[in-house]
């Protein structure tokens, strides 16, 4: 299996790239997968027909996706205001465990503020934030933060919903832009992945704005991107109805 990488700048397109990847060859896995993105564009048309097929098989939609890993309705509901933003999330965050199960061990927002290192509590994203505006810090190995928690992480459970997403790191590139990498160990496709990386934007975008930098890119390496919830007949079904939606 040779590695794939997506370059686009358009998130829809890289999504529906790597479903015509699917579509086209062999197997449920792509490992490892690897996505690039600029500009961050996207298809409404092209969203609506994935939204509406997640919606019918009963998925979360996109949004939903994208909120557990940045909240953007409550950043606008902040005013954009990053102090309270960190204040609401966690004054709601009991609730937020209770709604799915699968937050019983955290949420990926909750551990990029609030990372629990021994008796330490550590804003993961503040760190970055912070290194990024003091012109005095050179350690790029400060512009990162952790998902997985070895302690909560390493069960004997079966199936572990959470967490998927691993590891983000910051770069700011020789042009003064922003570049987020990310990791993924396995990614599912189909319920999962586009949400997934317009979450991933949507961060890029906040620690863009909370710094004045302008976010160039966002890297997303997946370990083994699962198609998942769909068949190859549904997928090319899905695909066909993505060509209807552009044409």
């Amino acid at each position: 299996m040779e590695p794939i990488l997506i370059n686009n700048n358009n998130l829809t397109g890289a999504w529906c790239d790597v479903l015509e990847h699917f579509c086209n060859y062999s197997g449920l896995d792509i490992s490892p997968l690897v996505m690039s993105l600029t500009d961050f564009d996207e298809s409404p048309e092209v969203r609506n027909v994935i939204e509406q097929s997640l919606r019918a098989s009963g998925l979360p939609g996109i949004t939903t996706v994208a909120e557990t890993i940045f909240p953007q309705s409550l950043y606008i509901m902040c005013e954009f205001d990053r102090k309270e933003l960190y204040a609401q999330y966690m004054k709601n965050y009991p609730r937020i465990r209770r709604i799915d199960p699968g937050n019983n061990r955290g949420t990926y927002f909750q551990r990029l503020i609030a990372y629990q290192a021994g008796d330490k509590e550590v804003n993961q994203l503040d760190v970055i934030i912070n290194s990024l505006l003091d012109t005095k810090v050179k350690r790029r190995s400060k512009l990162q933060a952790s998902i997985f928690d070895p302690g909560k992480d390493h069960t004997t459970g079966m199936f572990q919903k959470f967490p998927c997403l691993q590891h983000v790191t910051f770069y700011k590139s020789e042009k003064g832009g922003l570049v987020l990498n990310s990791f993924y160990a396995v990614q599912h496709f189909y319920r999962r992945a586009y949400g997934n990386w317009l979450g991933l934007i949507n961060l890029g975008k906040f620690i863009a704005q909370e710094t004045g930098l302008n976010f160039e890119r966002m890297n997303c390496f997946i370990g083994v991107e699962h198609l998942d919830e769909i068949t190859k007949t549904e997928a090319s079904k899905l695909l066909a109805e993505i060509d209807v939606a552009c044409s």
